[in-house]
């Protein structure tokens, strides 16, 4: 993939897809940046763009977090289409449709499309299994959560385990049924996910490991996971949660090339170079981490790459380089997570007040690759963050400093 030459002065008419975070990031700091020409945003909801963490962290029924007031938008002179999705792409006639008929040209085009929640197959159209990724799922699952509601959360990781201690906390019974043999099995270390789980069963979450679903059935008013062990589990509600696809039909019916998501090169420009991606839709290197590609699912990467995009999109040809940040909120909990580990060989333990901790992940040279925090409230926040400095700076800290607390690690920082 290559990036042509582009300025802004060649640039009437920029073309945002998908009306997200990213998008919406992108489209403000275009403005920003001096961006004169036409600037459309474009969104498959009905909402103006909204951040979706509160929507498993908020609590239920929660009003959508727009990421800007409607005037913001008007000010800044970008025309915000919503609910009304694009059909097509056309690269040659540099166009897109969208499904009310309408014809936009572009002279470059962000795909900021996101990702959607994975689904079971075999269970066409099922009236009580239920995703949660946008807001109006977030209300279709508050509508029928109360005191006293089963509910059953397929999937142990963060979306299943937020929306089970949200639903703990409404007076709800929980079950919560995951097929490896621990939580969060691709997203922490075990000794955090053991902290997550004691946390979950203390508050009465019924959590079941292991577990591998052979069938549901749909009644009336509920619905039952049959286990292949002959378990069956009876709810009023179930919530899927087993992980977000990319949205790539748009880019891969316009011929563009995909790879885990639309590929992208280190500038987010896609195999056009007119056209570029960012969010949850694509994937990119990073050679922070090797020679591999990768794809993030994140709010902070969304944002970051929004504005990242804006300032490629007017030539400034600034490579992906921030480093991944995770977090998550359970009950009284936080977890944060840097970076990541996974060719880490090594792994270093600090123990901070209260109970929380953080572990750090180290490559055979020594370099630290990755960092995971959990306690209560925001004891890792700043150790988490500091982490996140070391990582960006390539750094090759002592184990000894890191495990021991009168080491600050502002001082590895400095070093």
């Amino acid at each position: 993939m290559s990036s042509s030459p582009w300025s802004k002065a060649m640039a009437d008419d920029i073309v945002i897809i998908g009306a997200g975070l990213c998008g919406a990031r992108a489209a403000f700091a275009l403005r920003e940046k001096g961006f004169a020409g036409r600037l459309t945003l474009i969104g498959d909801e009905a909402y103006e763009p909204y951040d979706r963490p509160p929507l498993s962290k908020a609590g239920l029924n929660p009003a959508p977090a727009f990421i800007a007031e409607s005037q913001a938008y008007r000010d800044a002179g970008i025309t915000l289409m919503t609910g009304n999705p694009v059909l097509s792409i056309d690269r040659a006639a540099r166009r897109v449709w969208t499904v009310d008929g309408r014809e936009l040209a572009y002279d470059r085009l962000l795909l900021a499309t996101g990702a959607h929640a994975r689904q079971l197959p075999n269970y066409p159209a099922p009236r009580h299994l239920l995703t949660l990724r946008s807001h109006a799922d977030a209300l279709a699952i508050g509508a029928r959560l109360s005191a006293n509601t089963r509910l059953i959360v397929i999937g142990g990781g963060f979306i299943g385990l937020e929306l089970a201690a949200m639903a703990r906390q409404a007076g709800a019974k929980v079950a919560l049924i995951e097929s490896q043999k621990r939580l969060l099995a691709r997203a922490v270390p075990a000794e955090i996910a053991a902290v997550v789980e004691d946390r979950h069963r203390d508050e009465g979450v019924d959590i079941l490991l292991g577990a591998t679903i052979a069938s549901i059935e749909e009644h009336e008013n509920e619905i039952s996971v049959k286990l292949i062990d002959g378990r069956a589990i009876t709810g009023d509600l179930a919530v899927l949660g087993i992980g977000a696809a990319p949205n790539v039909e748009l880019a891969g019916a316009a011929g563009l090339a995909l790879d885990n998501g639309i590929a992208v090169d280190q500038y987010l420009v896609t195999s056009d170079p007119d056209i570029l991606a960012a969010g949850d839709c694509c994937s990119f290197p990073m050679p922070l981490y090797g020679q591999g590609r990768v794809r993030l699912e994140s709010w902070r990467s969304a944002q970051d790459q929004g504005i990242l995009a804006a300032g490629n999109l007017m030539g400034e040809r600034i490579a992906v380089a921030h480093v991944p940040w995770f977090w998550s909120d359970q009950f009284d909990l936080s977890l944060q997570i840097a970076g990541l580990a996974g060719s880490a060989t090594q792994t270093v333990r600090r123990d901070l007040d209260g109970g929380a901790f953080i572990l750090f992940h180290l490559d055979g040279a020594g370099r630290l690759l990755a960092a995971s925090g959990i306690g209560m409230g925001n004891a890792v926040a700043r150790d988490i963050r500091l982490a996140e400095m070391l990582i960006a700076a390539r750094a090759c800290p002592n184990p000894d400093a890191l495990a021991s607390t009168s080491v600050r690690l502002k001082s590895l920082l400095a070093a």
